[in-house]
């Protein structure tokens, strides 16, 4: 059963995580590991949910699909980063297109890191520890 809205049973420090992916297998089998591993998980389907989602939630760490129909994951992004509120949220590329020039421009464009999709789940869960520790620190 998956959630229509966010779950948790564990306190409010536990860190949030927005996964905004179009494609429903792969947004089902990271919300389920992530929630596994002890993050609580948001899901959004595009861009307009994902900046309606991190409004109302303020995510620790986005995980962002860069292609969804209607509001791509860079506008959405775009849009994220130039919110007060948000600005300081990494928002990571999560992209089935991660050749090196595509990686290269999610950078450019703003994203904070790019991580190419289907990973691991175990791996996404490595990753996301990582950023949250270095936001920790800065």
């Amino acid at each position: 059963m998956r959630p229509s809205a966010i779950q948790s049973a564990r306190t409010v420090t536990t860190p949030l995580i927005l996964l905004a992916d179009d494609f429903e297998d792969g947004r089902d089998l990271y919300y389920e590991y992530l929630t596994f591993r002890g993050y609580r998980v948001a899901l959004a389907v595009d861009g307009h949910a994902a900046i309606e989602q991190a409004r109302r939630e303020r995510p620790d760490v986005v995980l962002m699909d860069v292609r969804m129909p209607g509001m791509n994951g860079t506008d959405a992004m775009r849009v994220m980063k130039s919110d007060v509120a948000l600005a300081d949220v990494p928002i990571i590329a999560f992209t089935a297109h991660a050749l090196e020039e595509e990686q290269r421009d999610a950078l450019l464009a703003g994203f904070d890191a790019v991580l190419p999709k289907p990973c691991l789940p175990n791996d996404l869960a490595d990753f996301i520890d990582l950023v949250l520790k270095s936001r920790a620190r800065t």
